[in-house]
């Protein structure tokens, strides 16, 4: 989510009071969902910057199969594939290997208002989909650095809140995308999420709203069901919840929440990709937008999680 200068200087102001309580709430992280067992937390230095910095802002996430390969995407429409390295499993270190910019359906660099990308979700073939909050719109890359092709935008797209749209994007098995705003309920006050089935929208279900958790980040694990990252911003911090459901012909059926943190605990979680180790455990990566603040930080977060 990008934000205006003015509730950028907010949040810093109010990231520095967290850092103050984060031990206190470090030390609490056992309140955690008994269901979700933390593997552990990296804080991810930048390289040197350049003169128009581009690392941070991270928003989308994809775990490689090997659990050493993933694909990141920042809020200011850039891509970044790295590679982590793990001792006991747990993440160590991770370099940058290649970075691109977005391009918009002319071939040139996103620019403007245009720029805000938030959700990610990689096709079978390896192509790409993005999901953008300041217009909002879902496009297609064939690769990294290749032209978009903007999908048709149903009227309830255009009609959403600026800063408040399509942040969460997953695909399933099938090929089929959902999206849902992270900020714009529908007339029952829950989360509506939306399906491109390859030819058309539809606004098949929505999901409930519970509590002041906002949607932030979605995946289909390889069981095939949907699992929803949301956060909860309050003067002191962040706070994360994890919820998972089978989506069946009838609707989403089976909610559990499979983590909820308490305040401090982590950064400002955004993106997610749901993966199955060597082990064949099921694990939740996921990354923080840091708002480029350096009160903020970069940090992978990675849960086991129960079948």
């Amino acid at each position: 989510m990008r934000r205006s200068p003015a509730i950028r200087l907010s949040l810093a102001l109010m990231a520095a009071a967290a850092l103050a309580v984060a031990t206190y709430a470090g030390a609490r992280a056992g309140r955690v969902s008994a269901e979700a067992r933390l593997i552990g937390s990296y804080t991810w230095a930048p390289p040197v910057q350049p003169e128009k910095p581009w690392f941070g802002g991270f928003s989308g996430i994809e775990m490689g199969k090997d659990g050493r390969s993933m694909i990141l995407l920042s809020d200011r429409a850039h891509l970044v594939r790295a590679r982590i390295n793990r001792t006991e499993g747990r993440i160590t270190s991770a370099r940058v290997t290649k970075r691109r910019s977005l391009r918009a359906s002319t071939g040139r660099i996103l620019q403007g208002r245009i720029v805000d990308s938030e959700g990610l979700a990689i096709a079978p073939d390896g192509s790409l989909y993005i999901s953008f909050e300041g217009v909002s719109r879902v496009a297609h890359h064939q690769r990294g650095g290749s032209r978009a092709e903007v999908l048709p935008r149903p009227n309830a797209f255009r009609q959403m809140p600026a800063n408040k749209a399509l942040e969460a994007l997953a695909i399933d098995g099938a090929g089929h995308l959902y999206t849902l705003p992270e900020n714009a309920p529908d007339k029952d006050g829950n989360l509506p999420v939306w399906k491109w089935d390859g030819s058309e929208w539809s606004q098949p279900f929505s999901l409930p709203r519970r509590g002041r958790f906002m949607p932030v980040g979605a995946d289909f694990g390889p069981d095939g069901r949907f699992y929803l990252l949301e956060r909860n911003f309050l003067f002191f911090g962040f706070r994360s919840r994890l919820r998972r459901w089978d989506i069946t012909e009838d609707g989403p059926q089976n909610e559990t929440t499979l983590l909820q943190t308490a305040l401090g605990t982590h950064d400002n979680l955004e993106g997610v990709s749901i993966w199955r180790d060597a082990a064949g455990i099921l694990r939740a990566t996921m990354v923080s937008d840091d708002n480029f603040l350096s009160v903020q930080r970069t940090e992978l977060v990675e849960y086991s999680l129960p079948d």
